[in-house]
């Protein structure tokens, strides 16, 4: 009864839609997905610059590079969005104390992932993703975790840091 009176009301009023990490906590957080995201955006600048050093674009160029511009966007977004997600609900004072440049690491990533949606430059990219990683090697530091780099076997073929798990 109140699941049908709640859609009614919804219905004529409609309640604000929100998303949210779980907050359970889950305890399941990896910064992968946020470096993942990085390289999806150095990926559509690749794309991008190769679509502007066309002399004639067609029609179908300007609407791929629309396309490239709003991928890029989103996972920029993405990116500050599971960083905010770690440093908020897994970083606590222990990792903090252990790592005091972690509440300045984050801010600068929030400030770099604007920067590089603002722009089409690789450069941009590249400096988040070297952030992003060194958020990443912070992040497995305080599971107690080695951590090593290796180039991703994918374009745009850039290094990432990944977890020593055995």
């Amino acid at each position: 009864m109140l699941y049908t009176l709640l859609n009614l009301r919804d219905k004529n009023r409609p309640f604000t839609r929100v998303s949210a990490h779980c907050d359970i906590p889950c305890k399941i957080y990896d910064p992968i997905t946020a470096q993942l995201a990085v390289l999806t955006m150095i990926r559509m600048v690749d794309l991008l610059e190769e679509l502007s050093a066309k002399p004639e674009p067609s029609p179908n160029d300007h609407a791929q590079f629309s396309r490239l511009v709003a991928e890029k966007e989103s996972h920029g977004r993405k990116v500050k969005d599971e960083i905010n997600v770690i440093w908020g609900d897994y970083i606590k004072q222990p990792q903090l104390e252990l790592f005091p440049e972690l509440h300045e690491l984050t801010h600068s990533i929030m400030l770099n992932a604007s920067q590089a949606k603002q722009h089409i430059s690789r450069e941009a990219c590249l400096t988040l993703l070297e952030k992003v990683n060194r958020f990443a090697d912070i992040f497995w530091q305080t599971k107690g975790l080695e951590t090593y780099q290796a180039t991703c076997p994918y374009p745009p073929s850039e290094t990432l840091v990944y977890p020593k798990l055995t």
